[in-house]
């Protein structure tokens, strides 16, 4: 959870390869994109459209692959 305080100043990243840099080093340790933004958020100051411009995109999983599967189960 972010902390509250928001008097203690957070380290903002800016420049654009410093971000892609820490988006990085923090996605080899994270289980998920969400942990990334999370521990994005909580420890920095962050422009959220460039680190999602860094981020893949989750696609969803298109209906007719489930149908498809399940047809050739039978």
């Amino acid at each position: 959870m972010l902390n509250a305080d928001l008097v203690t100043p957070r380290p903002s990243l800016t420049h654009p390869g410093l971000l892609a840099r820490v988006v990085e080093r923090l996605g080899q340790g994270a289980s998920s994109s969400t942990d990334v933004w999370r521990q994005l958020t909580e420890n920095y100051a962050v422009d959220l459209d460039a680190v999602a411009a860094l981020l893949p995109c989750a696609e969803p999983e298109p209906l007719w692959l489930t149908a498809r599967v399940q047809a050739r189960k039978r």
